[in-house]
């Protein structure tokens, strides 16, 4: 989710009506690299997903939360949980900052990409139940209890070689299928940097357009 696609040498315009909130909590322009999880943040689905959100509406402003960390197994997304990685705290950092979003506007959705740090014989089996537990807790502390849930699908290079990335597939699939308010965005067609790990700037781009629909078929139901 915090994306890892190649930042292009253009000049970056940003839309008069999407923000983001920076690490210090302040509104600001959105441009990519959005997060700022590790230094190699680049671009992700986040942008093309809010100009999608905009293009249908010409008087809302949209308010990017990035609060991703790259890596990061969902036993860190637990409160008080720590990731090393990133040297922070993924669920109360993500908490912390939906609440000062909130100050200013209304949350319509999270947006979730995540599973690959899960995809192992141990970590997989649970997998189902932490996530299903995250989203009771997302949407306790944003008193929502039916607030929308848009999944992404791990990428088809990592499901195709891993039993483990299936068992997280199949577990985002039923937790989209039980829940009206949450949705799984496909991944079909997308391909990789060459590190064969993250999507490129193309994929991520046409995921935030995935995420939009989805999100917008969700919050129009």
């Amino acid at each position: 989710m915090a994306g890892r696609g190649f930042v292009g040498d253009e000049p970056a315009i940003p839309h008069p009506r999407i923000q983001m909130l920076d690490k210090r909590g302040n509104w600001v322009p959105a441009l990519d690299p959005i997060h700022y999880d590790k230094p190699e943040a680049g671009i992700g689905p986040g942008l093309t997903f809010a100009k999608a959100l905009a293009d249908t509406d010409d008087s809302i402003t949209i308010g990017l939360i990035p609060a991703a960390c790259g890596g990061s197994p969902i036993s860190t997304w637990l409160p008080g949980g720590y990731h090393d990685q990133t040297d922070s705290h993924p669920y109360d950092d993500a908490v912390t900052r939906m609440k000062r979003a909130m100050e200013d506007g209304t949350l319509k959705a999270v947006l979730w990409h995540q599973g690959e740090s899960d995809a192992t014989p141990e970590l997989s089996e649970t997998y189902q139940t932490n996530l299903e537990n995250l989203i009771t807790r997302f949407r306790a502390e944003a008193h929502a209890p039916e607030l929308p849930i848009v999944i992404g699908q791990l990428g088809p290079f990592k499901l195709s070689s891993s039993p483990e990335a299936q068992r997280i597939d199949q577990a985002h699939q039923t937790i989209a299928r039980n829940d009206p308010q949450i949705t799984l965005v496909r991944s079909d067609g997308f391909t990789s940097n060459p590190d064969g790990i993250h999507f490129n700037a193309e994929s991520q781009q046409e995921f935030g357009r995935r995420y939009a629909k989805a999100c917008l078929e969700l919050i129009n139901d």
